[in-house]
């Protein structure tokens, strides 16, 4: 590396296309970009994803397939350091080979001597304490390590990391900027349309979709007390989108709906900005919804939603399991009769969003 230029590997949940995640991607890129040209040096990003093809042609980057070990290690191998994150990567709860995966790319860097940063990670759940000493020896071999929640940053402790080494900062998505053009769209929208929009985020989780059911009663009685349109925003499709298409089935074929397709995060966040209301299964929809200022219903389905809603100091108004209709209609019609003010830890969040990424370019720039 010249004293003026950096490559960096960025390892994550990445080509998917669950809206979230690539929005994790797309804010880490903007603050690295952001934060690089305050501090006189260009960084040049290689993301490891599952479709390096759709990854470059969506954000402009260089990208390897992240299963092709080749590819991988010559990335690395080439690159002056890796940044590991955000997002919830090393939990077991979607399968035993999440955590080896994401420890193993960490471990390849490391052992070919390469700075290593943990950015804004949601650690856990960790069920099977055997990857306990695994964590905490690679963490120890990091740069720097940046968790989003208080949680995550207790349950290293946990594991044997010392509290002085680990920055609890907002969730990267939190420092991600609207684009110019979607702004005044949203703008046009908020001030043209007549009636209240409701955005709905939502995904399948129980067996027996009842949460989807009684969200869809939810919905029928707003309309009943409010005329409102609609807007179902999938975060990860085609999953979403089913989940959404069945409550669309059980809502009255009279109601104002639309159901939203937002290829690029900064578009999703614009179709959020321009609703009087959002209600939120999916964690970055309620993040889009907070970093926005629009008032916000969360339904739990994972502590990640509770230790976000807290941070604003918020509840989830339903969860999966406990699902009162008569208490998220009253909230909803609360937020949509009053307007709220700005939630002034919001402002604070979006601006501590970037710690991460100054910490990690003044690495690279000082080294050290």
């Amino acid at each position: 590396m010249d004293a003026s230029s950096a490559r960096i590997v960025i390892s994550g949940y990445y080509g998917f296309k669950n809206s979230g995640d690539e929005a994790v991607l797309q804010s880490i890129l903007l603050a690295l970009q952001a934060e690089s040209a305050k501090q006189g040096i260009s960084i040049a990003p290689i993301v490891l994803s599952i479709d390096p093809e759709w990854t470059t042609r969506t954000y402009g980057v260089e990208a390897v397939h992240r299963m092709k070990l080749k590819e991988v290690l010559r990335a690395i191998r080439q690159s002056d350091g890796l940044i590991s994150g955000g997002g919830s990567l090393l939990q077991d709860t979607t399968g035993r080979t999440t955590i080896p995966y994401y420890l193993g790319i960490l471990k390849l860097a490391q052992w070919l001597g390469k700075p290593t940063f943990i950015y804004a990670q949601g650690i856990g759940p960790v069920n099977s304490r055997i990857f306990y000493p695994l964590i905490r020896r690679t963490f120890r071999k990091c740069r720097y390590i940046s968790v989003r929640d208080n949680e995550s940053a207790q349950l290293l402790r946990k594991m044997g990391l010392q509290r002085e080494v680990i920055e609890v900062v907002p969730d990267p998505v939190m420092g991600m900027p609207l684009q110019a053009g979607d702004a005044a769209h949203a703008l046009n929208q908020a001030v043209t349309h007549s009636k209240p929009v409701i955005g709905v985020s939502v995904r399948y989780w129980n067996a027996d979709r009842s949460e989807l059911v009684k969200l869809a009663e939810c919905l029928q009685r707003i309309q009943k007390q409010r005329e409102v349109e609609i807007r179902f925003l999938p975060f990860h499709e085609p999953a979403d989108k089913q989940a959404s298409e069945e409550i669309i089935r059980r809502l009255h074929p009279d109601m104002d709906v639309r159901l939203i397709s937002a290829a690029h995060p900064q578009q999703m966040l614009a179709e959020v900005s321009a609703c009087d209301l959002l209600i939120g299964m999916r964690l970055h929809s309620l993040i889009y919804a907070a970093s926005q200022q629009v008032p916000l219903i969360g339904i739990s389905y994972d502590p990640k939603i509770d230790q976000f809603l807290q941070r604003l100091e918020l509840k989830a108004i339903a969860t999966t399991e406990h699902f009162n209709v008569d208490q998220l209609v009253l909230e909803a019609m609360r937020l949509l009769d009053h307007k709220q003010q700005p939630n002034a830890l919001i402002e604070t969040m979006r601006a501590e969003a970037h710690r991460p990424a100054q910490q990690m370019v003044h690495y690279l720039v000082y080294k050290g």
